[in-house]
């Protein structure tokens, strides 16, 4: 179980991997070696699974970010998820309720992009695409589980 400390750890590296022990340590209030064994673990136990740059999609000509949702047989499953591991397009894909199989988040350089993709998707089922306009909300830090009727 996590301490409120491995919490304050953990939001911290969330958004600054690369920050020294001795400057972590100095905001959570451990000394450099405590707050090294204290990551170490998180590491150990697979709560860290990494530490990653954070790319603009913009900057490296993939300014398109579109939602598509597949409705396919579970006959289908694999076969869909064997194409969206390969495909350098799919930024994430889920498996959900309702009417739909799959979501997928793809980002594309020209909407000359999605049809070739929309096409090959659609050879497993029906396709309903949306492009993404803006994201007002775009998190990915974890935050802390707590009672989301105080938030809100």
């Amino acid at each position: 179980m996590l301490d409120d400390t491995d919490w304050h750890i953990l939001t911290i590296l969330q958004t600054e991997a690369r920050l020294p022990f001795a400057e972590l340590g100095r905001r959570v209030g451990l000394s450099p070696s405590s707050v090294a064994e204290r990551v170490r673990k998180l590491e150990d136990s697979g709560i860290i699974v990494g530490y990653r740059a954070e790319i603009n999609p913009g900057a490296i000509g993939l300014s398109l970010r579109i939602l598509i949702d597949v409705i396919t047989t579970p006959q289908q499953y694999p076969q869909v998820i064997e194409f969206m591991e390969h495909c350098p397009a799919v930024q994430s894909a889920h498996h959900v309720t309702g009417n739909t199989s799959f979501r997928i988040e793809a980002l594309v350089g020209s909407i000359a992009e999605v049809e070739p993709l929309i096409g090959k998707l659609s050879h497993y089922g029906q396709t309903t695409t949306s492009i993404v306009l803006s994201s007002p909300v775009r998190k990915t830090a974890i935050a802390p589980p707590g009672d989301i009727s105080t938030t809100l």
